[in-house]
């Protein structure tokens, strides 16, 4: 499993940001890779993705949203991953987003480009990528202003 940091500073109010993130089918139009995304209902998503030739399609479920600080989901099939965006306000104008994701491979290619660093620059580009949307356009397609709890930890059994 391998953990992937990025952070990237748009100029734009923490809630548009957050309010544009929370739109997933937008994600093609700033994600290398990303050839649709349906969202299901409130807490899940259908990916559908072709990297290297190879399309994969997997469901995500969101496990935490709060908005104007952070959207957290777990992939329920397919290559394993979870991760975290959250959103934190620089100033009125200002929003610093960071994603903090852990990735499974899956298979010899997703190896390799995990080794070799590949992921982390897709990362890295799709932030860069989400910056020029969002500044581009100036303000979001769309929001979800829902709260999605995290899951409580159930005690053991006595």
């Amino acid at each position: 499993m391998s953990t992937i940091i990025e952070t990237v500073d748009v100029a734009v109010p923490v809630s548009t940001a957050y309010n544009q993130w929370t739109q997933f089918e937008s994600f093609p139009a700033f994600m290398e890779g990303v050839e649709q995304i349906r969202q299901v209902d409130d807490r899940n998503t259908h990916w559908v993705t072709k990297i290297g030739g190879i399309t994969r399609e997997f469901d995500a479920t969101i496990t935490e949203q709060i908005p104007d600080e952070r959207v957290a989901w777990k992939s329920v099939d397919g290559p394993e991953h979870a991760g975290v965006i959250t959103f934190h306000r620089l100033n009125d104008r200002e929003t610093r987003v960071t994603a903090q994701m852990d990735i499974d491979p899956e298979g010899f290619a997703e190896n390799v480009a995990d080794k070799l660093g590949i992921i982390d620059r897709r990362v890295k580009s799709d932030l860069k990528r989400f910056k020029d949307f969002i500044e581009t356009q100036g303000t979001e397609s769309g929001a979800w202003r829902g709260d999605v709890a995290a899951p409580t930890q159930t005690p053991p059994p006595l």
